[in-house]
């Protein structure tokens, strides 16, 4: 049987655009949270279970770098490490994320120690690095590409938690001033590797189940913050 003839640039830049309506920005819980009508305890429950997600993400990436073989990608891609990490004394991601925590009200202790983890959230956000650590690097790569969507997020984000979470400290954030021009940044190179080096239909089709397979993990993230405080879940 032969295979379908691939898409073009275009049409496959588009398939993967189109996720955006599976994006997490939807999500009640992110409703909830940019309307100004989450309690103090749900957006510090919110904080700490984002951190696992988020202290995850450099050996995501990590991973994608150790089943690469191509070093111009590996140079490239080995940024982000450092993005969340830090580097030469200046704070990453992980820093700024643990900052809001504090500016909210948490220690940096009890979001360290993952005691409000939910199950869930551990569950979605481990089942994320296995899969960059399993599938080939382009499939891994075409599923951070949920950063695509991002920007305007965190934009909108920001300017909630300034509106109607006035009791978070201005220190706390940073992180959302400083990662929708890094997100910009590297969507556009992950999107150049992906439609660069998925010529094929199956190798298309491969990055388009990864992103939609990345879109169900933040949904679930978000699942379980949701049903742990209303008992719905999606």
């Amino acid at each position: 049987m032969t295979e379908p003839e691939a898409r073009s640039t275009a049409e496959f830049t588009a398939a993967l655009r189109a996720h955006e309506d599976r994006y997490w920005h939807k999500h009640p819980f992110h409703l909830r949270l940019h309307e100004g009508r989450l309690a103090p305890d749900e957006l510090r429950q919110w904080i700490a279970n984002r951190w696992y997600y988020q202290k995850w993400l450099p050996q995501k990436d990590a991973a994608i770098i150790a089943n690469c073989p191509l070093a111009d990608v590996r140079r490239r891609w080995i940024r982000r490490l450092a993005d969340q990490d830090g580097s030469d004394g200046r704070p990453g991601g992980h820093t700024q994320w643990l900052d809001l925590a504090e500016a909210a009200g948490l220690t940096r202790a009890e979001v360290l120690d993952e005691r409000h983890v939910l199950p869930g959230v551990r569950f979605a956000t481990d089942a994320y690095v296995a899969f960059a650590r399993t599938r080939p690097w382009t499939e891994a790569v075409a599923a951070s590409l949920t950063e695509l969507f991002s920007p305007a997020l965190m934009r909108t984000r920001l300017t909630a938690l300034r509106t109607h979470y006035p009791w978070i400290a201005p220190s706390g954030h940073r992180y959302h001033e400083a990662r929708p021009d890094t997100a910009t940044h590297d969507a556009g190179h992950a999107l150049t590797l992906v439609t660069t080096h998925c010529v094929t239909r199956a190798e298309q089709d491969a990055a388009l189940a990864a992103l939609a397979f990345k879109c169900e993990v933040l949904w679930s993230i978000l699942d379980s913050l949701e049903h742990a405080h209303t008992g719905r879940g999606r």
